[in-house]
């Protein structure tokens, strides 16, 4: 009984990994269009060579016909790609600061809010709440094939240390469908600096981001060098803000910085377990 079950379940697996192999390769020239499309804000789009949103969405296994949950989405970068990408066919939750925020989390939110309304194309974007704290809701439990956070680990970290992470990742866990994917982005702390006072730099080790996820019950699926960065060091005065676009120490060393590019980055692929 305990082979036949297994084999069964593999089978159901294969089957299902087939067919997603499909969807997946037929939503590849979608992903280019809303990544080409001359709707975007032009100042995003010169991030492109840094953030790589067509493959990395791609690996991610973000199609056409997914439910998203972008969770901290900011200004809206990965919004003008994924809310016209996921419009007719799939479902776009944008979990954004609370109600209640206050100060940049409200100025946020708002500004936010307001991108939204002025465009139609973002009509069908649902905007939940997301904090890295108990008592919040981003989607429906079991609703989402991918929960996505780009570049927000640091912040929980810097905020409420490994609980406020393990909390976030509880949350995104709850929100997925069994087999659903965690896409996640973070500056890349190399592990050889994990004993230095990296806390507030912006950086974060990939072995903690790693066993932070499993243990809310995630499983790493697989990783990309997709946005990696072998120019970034990780170790800048001012963190990973020295680097652009945020250049903190203004003309200082500024043409050293902008040779470095953008920082380096994890690409991380987990899964909630079938059961």
């Amino acid at each position: 009984m305990f082979r036949l079950s297994r084999i069964v379940t593999l089978t159901a697996l294969l089957s299902s990994a087939a067919m997603f192999s499909n969807a997946l390769l037929a939503s590849t020239p979608a992903l280019e269009q809303a990544v080409n499309s001359p709707h975007r804000t032009a100042e995003f789009t010169k991030r492109d060579q840094y953030r790589n949103p067509a493959a990395t969405l791609h690996f991610f296994e973000v199609t056409p016909q997914s439910t998203v949950v972008e969770v901290s989405p900011g200004a809206g970068w990965y919004t003008e790609i994924l809310a016209p990408l996921l419009a007719d066919q799939g479902k776009y939750y944008a979990a954004h600061f609370p109600a209640n925020a206050s100060g940049y989390g409200q100025r946020s939110r708002a500004a936010f809010l307001e991108k939204l309304a002025a465009d139609p194309r973002y009509a069908k974007v649902q905007v939940t709440e997301f904090a890295p704290t108990p008592g919040v809701t981003i989607a429906p439990a079991g609703s989402a094939d991918v929960v996505l956070t780009f570049r927000n680990l640091h912040n929980w970290y810097i905020a409420g240390g490994e609980d406020a992470m393990l909390t976030a990742f509880t949350h995104f866990y709850t929100a997925l469908k069994p087999g659903g994917v965690l896409g996640v982005v973070e500056h890349r702390l190399p592990e050889a600096q994990s004993n230095t006072e990296w806390t507030r730099s912006g950086y974060m080790p990939q072995s903690l981001a790693v066993s932070l996820a499993e243990k809310a019950g995630f499983v790493l699926d697989s990783t990309s060098e997709i946005n990696a960065n072998p120019k970034d060091t990780a170790d800048h005065p001012s963190g990973v803000w020295t680097l652009p676009p945020s250049l903190r120490l203004g003309d200082v060393d500024r043409e050293k910085y902008l040779a470095i590019g953008e920082s380096d980055r994890m690409t991380l692929k987990f899964r909630k377990p079938l059961n």
